[in-house]
């Protein structure tokens, strides 16, 4: 049975990365604790996030929540370079819960918008906020080491995220890209991530879609290349994990909720996927 990776760790606010490949190994669906932003600086190639197959050019910004299973496709021989942002999602909920005069911060609005658009943004050169400049400013201020620099590479990355913000509020950067997907595929992805707690069953689905559940099933595993009951089963994990470090619910509750029909069931996964028990993840 397919089997969704998650990949990374992060145990700092952001990190950033500039890769370059030419010959880069194929990567598997995967999904992080943390969200990513992605540069695409030059060459070819494509980005698939939650079934949706985005083409890739120069200066296009990518939007990757934490929990969506993605994976990028590229060529052999051609060029593939980006800078990839991870940020954690403790840090952007700090940010959340800070108040200036009466006005909330949230830093993390740019995936939500991203989510409810276009996974995949394109940043029109000439605009009132050159995002592409400040990523290198912020790039090579990460990588010095003068007077209190870990402090500024972190106001840096704020002034980053703000910028961003501001540039996906104000429409500056446009939504170009026709993503290759089967709607069908799309709405039963669409209806899990809506009722995970709820009956999920293949019969179910396909009665949603109105389609036949073993056209459904091959539909899905081509689309996606995973099975329903992975992606489904990965999703109420991640849930759980989220509920685990945000509630005092009971473990059993948090079970239930997530929509695991038995305990023995959500445990052995949980262990399986993130190497650690639900009590001990919670300690």
């Amino acid at each position: 049975m397919a089997k969704y990776i998650k990949k990374g760790y992060l145990h700092q606010h952001f990190r950033i990365f500039h890769l370059k490949d030419v010959a880069m190994k194929e990567i598997p669906f995967h999904y992080h604790d943390f969200h990513k932003i992605i540069i695409f600086i030059d060459g070819e190639g494509q980005y698939i996030i939650e079934g949706k197959n985005y083409p890739l050019k120069p200066r296009d910004i990518l939007f990757v929540s934490a929990g969506e299973i993605h994976r990028p496709v590229t060529y052999p021989g051609k060029l593939y370079e980006r800078i990839v942002i991870y940020v954690s999602q403790d840090f952007l909920s700090h940010w959340q819960q800070e108040q200036w005069g009466d006005t909330k911060i949230d830093l993390s609005q740019c995936f939500q918008l991203a989510r409810e658009t276009s996974s995949v943004m394109h940043m029109a050169k000439g605009g009132d906020h050159d995002l592409l400049f400040h990523m290198k400013k912020l790039e090579r201020v990460d990588h010095e080491q003068g007077f209190a620099n870990q402090l500024y590479t972190e106001i840096l990355f704020i002034e980053f995220m703000i910028l961003l913000n501001r540039a996906l509020q104000s429409n500056q950067l446009e939504q170009l890209h026709e993503a290759s997907y089967d709607p069908k595929v799309q709405q039963v992805l669409e209806h899990i991530n809506h009722h995970l707690t709820e009956d999920l069953s293949i019969d179910t689905l396909a009665d949603i879609a109105f389609i036949s559940k073993f056209y459904l099933m091959r539909k899905f595993k081509a689309e996606t290349g995973y099975s329903i009951h992975q992606y489904i089963t990965s999703k109420r994990l991640i849930m759980a994990k989220e509920l685990l470090s945000t509630t005092t619910l009971s473990i059993t509750d948090i079970c239930f909720q997530c929509g695991f029909q038995d305990y023995s069931s959500f445990f052995r996964e949980f262990q399986k996927n993130f190497k650690i028990s639900p009590r001990k993840f919670r300690q």
